[in-house]
């Protein structure tokens, strides 16, 4: 059957939301003394927007609990100050255009909060493309779970073999791969130190490939 349905990730796949959240930490480790290398903060991308894992190594670095929700307040001020200054990603609005001349069904599926996804997907005006949004508060698990790419099947009433996934986290493309669903990764500067072994195809933009492209390259490894 052919393709008929795309999902994207959100943040780091539409808008580059993960530039912004990883110098905002940054500055935080430094502050504290704490150095984390790329690969480790890419590996822990994708499966929640506040990064659970963080305020962990902060606290085992310095052998102590942390005031966590101030540290959050000040960081998150300068992640939106930061925020402000990024466009959407290369490809998203072509690959948008052509989905929907196709008939496509058009689906985010993110481990991210809804207000936080829904906000910045109506300050770029993008929400109006979309048939379905299926954020954390949706589902049971978040990824690598592969709980939202079902939902949002479910809600396009497409199959798994009828999708393309399109995503920038190694979390999000173990949580496709166990949702049976042809996944195209598209690492961002963040993210782009991973080997995003689990990909079915990986690119530098999504505006490498056509619509046509891509689904062709879906169809053709059934």
């Amino acid at each position: 059957m052919a393709i008929r349905a795309i999902i994207f990730d959100f943040d780091g796949l539409i808008l580059d939301t993960e530039s912004p959240l990883h110098t905002s930490w940054m500055e935080v480790f430094a502050h504290y003394g704490l150095v984390v290398t790329q690969e480790e903060w890419a590996s822990l991308l994708g499966a929640s927007a506040d990064v659970p894992e963080a305020y962990e190594l902060l606290e085992a670095h310095l052998g102590r609990p942390l005031d966590r929700k101030r540290i959050h307040e000040q960081r998150m001020a300068r992640e939106l100050q930061l925020l402000d200054e990024e466009d959407v990603l290369p490809g998203v609005r072509e690959l948008i255009h052509e989905a929907k001349t196709a008939s496509f069904g058009l689906a985010v599926a993110s481990s991210s909060d809804r207000a936080w996804v829904e906000g910045l997907l109506t300050r770029h005006d993008l929400i109006q493309s979309f048939d379905t949004i299926v954020c954390a508060e949706d589902v049971a698990q978040t990824k690598p779970a592969p709980d939202l790419f079902l939902k949002a099947l479910k809600q396009l009433h497409v199959e798994a073999h009828e999708a393309i996934i399109f995503e920038d986290s190694e979390h999000g493309v173990s949580a496709a791969k166990a949702a049976g669903i042809f996944c195209v990764a598209v690492p961002n500067k963040v993210t782009r130190c991973l080997a995003f072994a689990d990909a079915s195809l990986i690119v530098t933009s999504i505006a490498d490939y056509s619509l046509h492209d891509y689904t062709e390259r879906a169809t053709s490894t059934r």
